[in-house]
């Protein structure tokens, strides 16, 4: 067989073996809707994850070989240490699984749950032995609209597959399992999945464009998490980029990217905590507040090397009334019924003196002229700001039909501040299905490589 027919039938394999358990959570959720379904099927997984990353680490300190030696396993600092989630004994995935099937579970405590009280029990137990998460799990299985027989076949499906394994670990099972996932519900959910999910392609385009090698990472409304994954995915496919021309190669060149983000609707910010943490990424500096970047902006002070983003399209409800006069406001005062051009200056306003954004934005913005939009447009271009415009296809993304375009702003255009370089992408991309289009890694390449 061709190496290439062997690569592809990995790939197949790989991927069915994601859309087989999409398959099987999916028929599981009966009368749920998916926007509720997704953090029970979630959270479980992320459960999962955890204990099988704790009990690998548990082993070896049971046997105490080495370096291990004289370790008490039940000691949460052991697993600090190694940067392991210590996951408490009502936690760990063979209890959960055990009890799956109970009507009734009589915990230490003398409480009486059924399963779904269990799964709460554990979650609260994971947030108070692990302050980083604390307030980020989901806790509502014990709810009455989750059947538990399906609760029980779910924790039967997730308890299959191996996530947190050194094995599965190194293969990023998890990893691909959770985007998927992610991507589904976003799918299923429509028009609002797409508020927590930007498709990994678009992310990757992005970034790949940006060379995010190191510095501050910046996402004022990052969903999900996507673009601080994708980042971290960069630096780990680059790995020979910080061994050109210099001995000291850093341990680890993912600690030369810091990210910082901002998210205002709570539970999509679970959702980016939990995202970044199975991956090992810091997340202490992904604020929520309900409030959002523009009143209430968590990151005041900071001026990021990369700003990365896909804020909500033309949105009229970003209360520009109360902010006519707010410095961020350089180029021009963006109209009270729509945000695009405030959300420009918000990116421009957070870049670093060699800084550089690369956002999603409606292609109106490129034209409207509207409420002064026009001259604050060519106010930005006179600075010699703008650096690339990619026009994309039309159905890329879930959650609008309205075209978009991707932005490159640029604060390091020494030699051609001039100079705007376009590219038009409409005709890239394949059909996934009748209501969405991606890009191959083909096109990527082909993108990223006009731009450089």
């Amino acid at each position: 067989m061709p190496r290439g027919n062997k690569a592809n039938t990995k790939t197949n394999k790989q991927e069915s073996i994601e859309a087989t358990l999409w398959q099987a959570a999916d028929k599981l959720r009966k009368n749920m809707d998916a926007a509720e379904y997704k953090h029970v099927v979630l959270g479980l997984i992320f459960l999962k994850y955890i204990s099988d990353a704790f009990e690998v680490l548990h082993s070896k300190l049971v046997n105490g070989k080495g370096e291990f030696e004289g370790a008490d396993p039940e000691d949460p600092h052991e697993y600090t240490a190694e940067k392991v989630f210590f996951v408490p004994p009502v936690a760990r995935w063979k209890p959960i699984s055990d009890n799956a099937k109970k009507t009734e579970i009589l915990l230490d405590n003398g409480k009486k749950v059924d399963i779904g009280g269990y799964v709460d029990e554990a979650m609260e137990a994971v947030e108070r032995q692990n302050l980083s998460l604390k307030g980020v799990l989901p806790k509502a299985y014990a709810r009455q609209n989750l059947d538990r027989a399906s609760l029980g076949g779910l924790i039967d499906l997730i308890g299959t597959i191996a996530l947190g394994t050194e094995q599965a670990q190194s293969k990023d099972v998890l990893g691909q399992v959770y985007e998927y996932f992610l991507g589904q519900f976003a799918l299923a959910e429509g028009k609002k999945g797409g508020q927590f999910y930007t498709p990994r392609s678009v992310v990757k385009l992005l970034v790949e464009m940006l060379e995010p090698y190191e510095g501050r990472v910046f996402d004022p409304c990052c969903g999900s998490g996507g673009m601080f994954v994708q980042s971290d995915k960069f630096i780990a496919a680059h790995q020979d980029h910080y061994r050109r021309g210099d001995s000291r190669i850093p341990l680890n060149p993912a600690d030369l990217i810091s990210i910082y983000g901002q998210e205002s609707n709570q539970t999509t910010w679970r959702l980016a905590k939990m995202n970044l943490a199975i991956r090992g990424i810091d997340s202490s500096n992904i604020k929520w507040n309900n409030e959002g970047s523009f009143l209430n902006d968590a990151h005041k002070d900071l001026k990021a090397d990369f700003v990365l983003a896909n804020p909500p399209f033309n949105d009229s409800d970003w209360s520009g009334d109360l902010l006519r006069d707010d410095a961020r406001w350089k180029y021009g005062i963006p109209p009270a019924g729509n945000a695009n051009y405030a959300w420009i200056q918000h990116f421009i306003y957070h870049l670093s003196p060699k800084g550089m954004a690369g956002f999603v934005l409606a292609k109106g913005s490129l034209t409207s002229k509207t409420n002064g939009e026009g001259e604050t447009r060519k106010a930005i271009i006179e600075a010699g700001l703008l650096d690339c415009i990619v026009n994309l296809p039309a159905k890329l993304f879930l959650n609008t039909q309205i075209p978009a375009c991707l932005w490159f702003l640029s604060r390091r255009k020494e030699g051609r501040l001039d100079k705007v370089l376009f590219i038009d992408a409409r005709n890239l991309g394949y059909l996934v299905n009748r209501r969405t289009k991606d890009f191959t890694d083909g096109d990527i390449a082909r993108i990223a490589e006009t731009y450089h």
